[in-house]
């Protein structure tokens, strides 16, 4: 273990260390400072590059990088690593770090409540840019994140966080929030994606809602960018030229953005028919309780692309409108639609000239969320959805082979399974070379492959 500086003590309390400062300089491992930290603590990242995933799995720790010189600290995953820094521990903050050219995620965290991720730049990442999974009460602000191949900011099954001054760009989806409640989007830049904004209710997953989203004062243009998304993959259905796309989400406020040069179309909301497939009966899949209020919309629809040219065509109409409806979706509304481009909008009201969210600053927790330690069971679920499934379909090809298939090889081996994870060695010559996942803790690891063998169902 190579070694690193504890330069302070910050404070004495009681005879006991309240919070210490780590030092990682360029050639020495920041996951080496995570293993010795403490709750607490802080971890100074010094100008350099370091070519490693950070798994922080403890409670409220800092890690920040130190930008001298405008140098950053950059981890470079060489486009070989699958991750860049994937946190399971509560109350932790991700600041000011350079992430680059990670297979799977750039800055993640699963599980954990009490979150903060601050002015990092994310670039070339394959997967999702900055992506708070399963969590409550937490803050995505003042990042830039470009070039990834699904969502730039992706807030998935979570609760209570805020989207504030962020820029995305250069990927195929700038902000996304899935399947998520009590979201707040406000004041991004949002340009030159294939979409700008997508509030999504997808089926199958284990939270069947998505609601309580408000998107506000935000800046979406020239999301025109060909659709770069995997095949296969859900976001490669995503149509390009979009400013807005609500799918299956209730409850969302739209209010005061400007959306502009959107090529296909500035709004559109839409029910789980525009995707097709099996449908789940847990779900309701209208969009309802839509309000667009007081947003300036320009240049929006003039070619139209994808899914949405489609429907124009049918239609018999070549220019995309301001919004656009599609499917159905109850008491939704406009407000002053007369100044408005809109299609299939014909049962939406006037919203009413009270109707706003400017009275709602924030919607983080006023308090921290209690947050219980992880049991292990759930670690594992949190870290097969986190790190397993971004590959691994269950009965079908993405990158990885199928896990059905990867159950009946190592039917009843647990053991051999996790220790593959932690060393694999490239077996099949169709299917690329699974990156090592030898950050994940020996526990942790066992517990994966136990629930993939054992409970994994389709």
């Amino acid at each position: 273990m190579k070694k690193y500086i504890l330069i302070m003590v910050l404070c004495l309390f009681s005879g006991k260390v309240f919070a210490a400062t780590h030092i990682v300089r360029e050639g020495q491992s920041i996951q080496d400072a995570v293993r010795l930290s403490k709750a607490g603590d802080i971890i100074k990242v010094y100008p350099g590059i370091y070519k490693e995933t950070v798994f922080i799995d403890k409670d409220n720790i800092h890690l920040m990088g130190v930008v001298e010189k405008r140098q950053w600290p950059i981890l470079d995953g060489e486009n070989k690593l699958n991750d860049g820094v994937l946190v399971s521990g509560h109350g932790v903050t991700i600041e000011r770090l350079h992430v680059r050219r990670y297979k799977g995620n750039g800055i993640m965290t699963q599980g954990g409540n009490n979150f903060k991720i601050l002015s990092n730049i994310v670039e070339g990442i394959s997967v999702y840019g900055i992506f708070p999974q399963f969590g409550k009460n937490g803050l995505v602000a003042n990042n830039i994140i470009w070039g990834i191949k699904d969502a730039a900011i992706y807030v998935g099954m979570c609760e209570n966080v805020d989207v504030i001054n962020n820029q995305t760009f250069g990927s195929v989806m700038g902000i996304e929030g899935e399947n998520s409640r009590h979201i707040l989007i406000e004041n991004n830049y949002i340009h030159d994606n294939s979409a700008g904004i997508m509030l999504a209710l997808v089926p199958s997953l284990p939270v069947k809602t998505s609601s309580d989203m408000i998107v506000r004062g935000n800046f979406i243009t020239s999301n025109n960018l060909k659709n770069f998304a995997p095949e296969g993959s859900i976001a490669a259905g995503v149509p390009a030229g979009t400013g807005i796309f609500v799918f299956a989400t209730d409850n969302v406020i739209i209010e005061d953005n400007i959306i502009r040069d959107n090529e296909s179309v500035g709004i559109i909301t839409a029910d789980h028919n525009f995707i097709g497939g099996i449908p789940d009966p847990e779900m309701d899949p209208r969009p309802d309780h839509i309000q667009v209020l007081d947003n300036i919309f320009i240049n929006n629809g003039g070619a139209p692309k994808d899914a949405i040219a489609g429907l124009l065509n049918a239609a018999g109409i070549k220019t995309g409108p301001d919004v656009l409806s599609t499917g159905k979706g109850r008491k939704n509304c406009m407000r002053n639609p007369a100044s408005l481009i809109h299609l299939g909008t014909e049962r939406w009201d006037n919203c009413p000239e009270s109707a706003t969210s400017l009275d709602v600053a924030s919607l983080q927790t006023k308090k921290d969320v209690k947050s219980p330690e992880l049991t292990l069971a759930q670690k594992g679920r949190l870290t097969y959805l986190a790190v397993c499934s971004g590959c691994h379909a269950y009965s079908r090809r993405i990158v990885g082979p199928p896990m059905i298939v990867i159950k009946a090889l190592y039917a009843g081996q647990p053991e051999k399974m996790a220790d593959w994870i932690a060393a694999p060695t490239h077996k099949r010559p169709d299917y690329p070379e699974m990156p090592p996942q030898d950050y994940l803790p020996d526990d942790v690891r066992r517990e994966v492959a136990r629930y993939i063998l054992e409970e994994l169902k389709n």
